[in-house]
């Protein structure tokens, strides 16, 4: 990475001091310092709800602080706005990129940059070749004229650090970039942050992933219930040391596996194929009591075998089977029928709706269960939210409240608890802890060990190879839409799996 920045600097590129904001009698943040240094790469980590959205959104201008101040080189902002931030060279990048599926690569890069009016002449070989160059800084060989909807997540994220560097970006604001990308484009990434470090600009850099703060970041500041707990330089502290500042107590392990007494195969795949979606010859089960992981690389058929499985885009060939009894399903309904759930990767899309309350999120796939006579029977749907509030400790202030107030590890909670509410016998989990901090992520390892024990067959899809290995009892690789290899929990490795992954070792006997 370079050599970091020089941490006895006296006037930080940002700073924020003694930042404290209350909504609705909340109090988000109570006091919270942090500063950044050009040329640094300063992680701020916390669980959900710890206060990080907050501060980012009072640096971008797009909220207000009741108290408390901000300065960008030294220089005190007043009437900070998302234009005043943007004109100080302050800049964020979110999870999900900000892009126009429908627009070119270099019309997208133009929308954030270009100025004028209306009715000017646009002169396109200039704008291709702006696009090109800042792509070229980043090492981003993309093509200025492709359509946004044709690139990857990945690319996506590229095109929005060009458009920062054409804003002339300071101060950078990577809000879990990684959370969508395999380990190879993880990579990637972090030599484009290299190249922007070196450069002198300040990232402010936010992740759960742990693995990730000490490889990446010069320093790292921790959040907790809105307050500083600290701040650190990455040598100072390690993980353990680091998960006991983010939580306030030590854990036991982030991976709690138990051993689980297995029972009959629940769910098995015969030849299953659907060309549609690139899958072919797919043959696997999994038995009552197990957890079976599914690794691969992006693109591999993992998300598309999920989706088959529950009849968003039914097999076209092959047999599904559960409990040794052939079923067809065309449909999420037959699915849901059959006793498969199934809580998708893109949460905010397609697993939560945002404009619901909790309680109606939760009810959504067992309506049944919450009505009479054909109406919602209010009383029913709240306990029924208020006791998987209670289960996955959703921090939440009533069943009541919309989920968009809700920290994104709470939604996946919630995400998680509309589809316990139906008492799943197959519970297929697509990235089950993508963008959830450490502690919450142990909570939902701790349920899905608890399903097992009460007879639950549950697939889990996860890009983190420390989640496949440490929850898994077995693990099925997939490469090019099909089942690399299966692995026992004893005899897989890190490497074992990459190698099935990338298709160098598809030869391989089977260690089921």
């Amino acid at each position: 990475m370079g050599e970091p920045a020089d941490m006895t600097r006296t006037t930080p590129l940002l700073e924020a001091k003694s930042i404290r904001k209350a909504f609705a009698g909340v109090q988000a943040l109570k006091g919270v310092s942090f500063d950044l240094l050009a040329g640094e790469v300063h992680a701020l980590v916390g669980e959900n709800g710890a206060g990080k959205s907050t501060l980012i959104k009072i640096m971008t201008g797009a909220v207000k602080p009741d108290s408390g101040q901000l300065a960008v080189s030294g220089a005190p902002i007043t009437n900070n706005d998302p234009a005043m931030a943007r004109s100080l060279g302050i800049v964020a990048i979110y999870q999900q990129p900000v892009v126009f599926p429908h627009l070119t690569v270099s019309e997208n890069i133009a929308l954030g940059l270009e100025t004028g009016g209306l009715w000017r002449r646009v002169n396109w070989r200039r704008r291709h070749e702006h696009a090109a160059a800042l792509l070229g800084r980043i090492g981003a060989g993309i093509e200025p004229e492709r359509l946004v909807s044709t690139l990857s997540m990945p690319e996506q994220q590229l095109i929005e650090i060009a458009k920062a560097i054409g804003a002339q970006a300071k101060i950078l604001i990577m809000d879990e970039p990684t959370a969508s990308l395999a380990e190879r484009e993880v990579e990637n990434l972090f030599e484009v942050i290299k190249v922007l470090r070196d450069s002198g600009v300040g990232i402010i850099y936010i992740s759960h992933r742990l693995e990730e703060i000490s490889s990446i970041a010069d320093r790292i500041t921790v959040l907790r219930d809105g307050e500083t707990v600290g701040t650190r330089r990455k040598e100072e502290v390690n993980r353990s040391g680091l998960i006991n500042m983010i939580v306030g107590r030590d854990l036991a392990a982030v991976f709690p596996k138990r051993q689980v007494r297995q029972g009959e195969v629940v769910l098995e795949l015969r030849g299953l194929g659907n060309s549609n979606r690139g899958l072919h010859e797919i043959s696997l089960s999994v038995r009552r009591g197990e957890i079976l992981g599914l690794a691969g690389l992006v693109g591999a058929g993992r998300t598309e075998l999920a989706e088959t499985v529950f009849g968003l885009t039914p097999a076209g060939e092959g047999k599904i089977l559960i409990r040794g009894n052939p079923i067809r399903i065309s449909s999420p309904l037959e699915a849901i029928r059959s006793g498969i759930a199934y809580l998708p990767e893109d949460r905010r899309q397609h697993g939560v709706i945002l404009d619901m309350t909790i309680s109606a999120n939760t009810s959504l796939a067992s309506l049944t269960a919450v009505s009479r006579l054909g109406l919602i029977d209010a009383t029913r749907e709240s306990q029924l939210a208020e006791h998987y509030i209670g289960q996955l400790s959703i921090k939440a202030p009533s069943s009541d409240a919309d989920l968009q107030t809700l920290s994104g590890g709470n939604q996946q909670k919630v995400a998680l608890a509309r589809w316990l509410a139906i008492q799943p016998s197959v519970l297929i989990l697509d990235e089950p802890t993508q963008g959830v901090d450490v502690g919450s992520k142990s909570e939902i390892h701790r349920l899905m060990i608890e399903l097992a024990e009460r007879g639950a067959a549950i697939i889990m899809i996860s890009s983190e190879m420390p989640e496949i290995l440490g929850m898994s009892d077995r693990i099925a690789v997939m490469h090019e839409g099909t089942i690399a290899g299966v692995l026992s929990r004893e005899a897989a490795t890190q490497q074992q799996i990459l190698s099935l992954a990338l298709g160098h070792n598809a030869e391989m006997v089977r260690l089921e």
